[in-house]
């Protein structure tokens, strides 16, 4: 067994962490004012010279002063990246600051809001900004107990295991689990590439529309998909041990290949991506009238649409037909059944042995699915923490929480067991 202190959870915020006493920072022009001014300079910057991108930077500094007096200063606006920042002052502020008799200087403003108590109060020392905890409660982003660490690292495993080949070579894997019942859903492995030699362009072709089904052997049991997946192997002259199997890791590498007459490389099917498709599958097989009741459903609601836009013929509703839109909603919604569909991976965990790239945590984003959590960094196309970081894009329609389960590589070569 792997000496499980080895391992560790580590929360991959939406931005890079910084030292608190490090944190980058922006020049700005302040001006102490009379307190009797606050309000007026406030409204009147507001609108002359917001601050739009620096929201968490507060527009008043107020400092306790010896004598128990106190002093105020405002931020007049940005300072200019010139060699003299003065000179950059927009007219606006200038004519303000020239009405109330100014006098600005230069001070530095913390760039990005705070993500913790301790950046907070370290932004405050150079000038008060607000600080807004996270509103989300996905479990795991403040510590995992005992027992769902153990939890974690059980899937992990499993994930590991997948990815590991009888002859050493190392592919990427995936393993989408139900957290609510702790149980597997799908799992999956890069399958980029199949080592059946294809007799013709035809059977090329089906073999990569066909591929599900000649990779993997699926079956349902208490509701769950297992599947055997033929793990992708390199060439015969790759080294042995080498990491160049895994797609996310070299997403281009399938292109060097595609002369290979012994292989058929596809470059899309990586782990993250055939999983969701192995999850859409299992939905279907759970519940196989789901989509002729949706076909009934968009039948009825066109028709309905066509009736009551008409508005020449003034045809009535057909109430028979609204009774029947919704008991297939309710039918839908139910299925009559314990168990209802999913919409899509939502609630849905998935462990990834390496780091996905862009494209898979873009559909892990539609998927919609909760946290994901990856064993090794990929330096070459990380879209969670090494390059990129997609789960802090503000854009995005749903985000999830990002986990990496630190743990020794010596794993994959086989120097630990696990």
């Amino acid at each position: 067994m792997m000496e499980r202190a080895k391992w560790e959870i580590i929360h991959m915020p939406e931005k890079p962490p910084v030292s608190p006493t490090n944190q980058p920072t922006v020049d700005v022009l302040a001006s102490v004012i009379d307190p009797k001014l606050a309000n007026t300079l406030v409204r009147r910057l507001n609108q002359i010279a917001p601050l739009e991108n620096f929201r968490h930077v507060k527009r008043i500094q107020k400092k306790h002063m010896q004598g128990g007096k106190t002093q105020l200063a405002i931020i007049l606006c940005l300072a200019s990246e010139n060699e003299n920042p003065l000179d950059g002052i927009p007219n606006d502020v200038l004519e303000l600051i020239n009405s109330y008799q100014l006098s600005a200087f230069i001070t530095k403003v913390c760039k990005y809001a705070a993500l913790s108590k301790e950046e907070w109060e370290e932004q405050c020392k150079l000038w008060p900004t607000s600080y807004h905890p996270p509103t989300y409660n996905i479990e795991g982003i403040t510590g995992f107990s005992e027992e769902d660490s153990q939890s974690v690292f059980s899937f992990m495993k499993s994930a590991v295991k997948l990815a590991k080949s009888d002859d050493g070579q190392v592919v990427n894997a995936a393993v989408i689990v139900d957290p609510s019942v702790k149980q597997i859903i799908v799992s999956a492995c890069d399958e980029i590439c199949s080592w059946h030699t294809p007799m013709d362009k035809t059977s090329v072709e089906a073999s990569c529309l066909e591929q599900p089904d000649i990779a993997t052997s699926q079956g349902v049991v208490n509701g769950v998909v297992s599947h055997e997946t033929l793990l992708s192997k390199g060439p015969p002259d790759e080294p042995k041990q080498s990491y160049t199997g895994v797609s996310c890791l070299y997403p281009w590498r399938w292109a060097e290949h595609q002369s290979h007459a012994s292989s058929y490389w596809h470059p899309l099917r990586h782990a993250a991506v055939v999983a969701i498709e192995y999850s859409a599958a299992r939905d279907r097989r759970l519940f196989p009238g789901l989509g002729q009741i949706g076909n009934q459903s968009n039948q009825l609601d066109h028709t309905l649409s066509a009736s009551i836009s008409s508005q020449a013929k003034r045809q009535k509703t057909n109430l028979k037909k609204v009774e029947d839109v919704e008991k297939l909603d309710a039918h839908c919604n139910g299925f009559h059944s314990d168990a209802a569909r999913p919409y899509l991976c939502t609630g849905y965990d998935i462990y990834l042995v390496w780091e996905p790239c862009a494209m898979c945590a873009m559909a892990l984003v539609h998927q919609r699915i909760r946290r994901i959590f990856y064993a090794f960094p990929n330096p070459n196309a990380g879209a969670l923490g090494s390059v990129h970081r997609l789960q802090g894009e503000k854009s995005l329609n749903h985000h999830y929480a990002v986990f990496r389960v630190s743990l020794p590589e010596e794993i994959l070569d086989g120097g630990v067991k696990l």
